[in-house]
């Protein structure tokens, strides 16, 4: 009987010790369930995962542009970002994210991340009394007078052509033109790249701003050198025939 009972002891710690007695064998207890990944709603997890990759851990310092830049914030309002974020961009490296447009993020979890960028980042009062360039043009621009808007404004680092210089990279590459949208180029314009030195569109110029019209130019001038074909950097048969390459 002794040996008897020391056994069904052992069994009982073994079964408790299992978590049989709150379920089925090998049932896993309810602190155990791992969460549904389009369940997720951890702002870290999700901007880490999704978008750190190209705007940085922290919102800046990737290779796209920087979501944790208050001016950028100041100018792109909610509806905006997530509507970015769901549908991506064509044409460029921007994916669409949304389960709807063939992304892997349900709408809650996109809703986190414009709230959580929105939440970190954003300075509500960081352009007060600023006259702001709008984020959208409300035309297209004119290519001609912004040549002369570049001449003002971005030529002294990017060089008279726009081909770069010992200050700056060439903003007329085309492949990098082929890369990015004209809204793309306007956000450039407007917040400009403060991890990298470039200035906002209150400091190309000291103590003259660009106006929303003087951004919309460059941006049509900047649009007007991208190439017919992405990838093809010779305009014309005459041009390829000028540097040696055969027809």
């Amino acid at each position: 009987m002794k040996i008897e009972s020391g056994f069904i002891a052992g069994i009982a710690l073994i079964v408790s010790g299992c978590g049989i007695r709150d379920g089925a064998p090998g049932q896993p207890s309810p602190d155990s369930q791992v969460t549904r990944p389009d369940k997720v709603t951890s702002f870290a997890v999700l901007f880490g995962a999704n978008c750190a990759g190209c705007h940085g851990g922290e919102g800046k310092g990737g290779a796209a542009q920087s979501l944790g830049d208050p001016l950028y914030l100041a100018i792109a309002d909610d509806a905006t970002i997530r509507r970015v974020v769901r549908n991506g961009v064509p044409g460029t490296p921007m994916p669409a994210f949304a389960q709807s447009a063939g992304g892997m993020l349900a709408d809650q979890q996109i809703d986190a991340i414009v709230a959580g960028i929105r939440a970190r980042w954003a300075k509500p009062d960081g352009a007060r009394g600023v006259e702001l360039p709008p984020y959208a043009a409300h035309d297209g621009g004119d290519a001609k007078r912004g040549a002369g808007v570049y001449s003002t404004y971005c030529a002294s680092c990017h060089g008279m052509s726009g081909e770069g210089s010992d200050r700056a990279s060439s903003i007329v590459d085309g492949s990098y033109l082929a890369l990015v949208s004209n809204q793309s180029l306007r956000t450039t314009v407007i917040v400009g790249r403060p991890e990298s030195g470039a200035p906002d569109f209150r400091g190309n110029a000291p103590g003259k701003p660009m106006s929303a019209a003087d951004v919309s130019d460059v941006v049509a001038w900047l649009a007007a050198q991208r190439p017919e074909i992405a990838g093809q950097p010779y305009p014309n048969p005459a041009a390829r025939t000028a540097v040696g390459v055969r027809q």
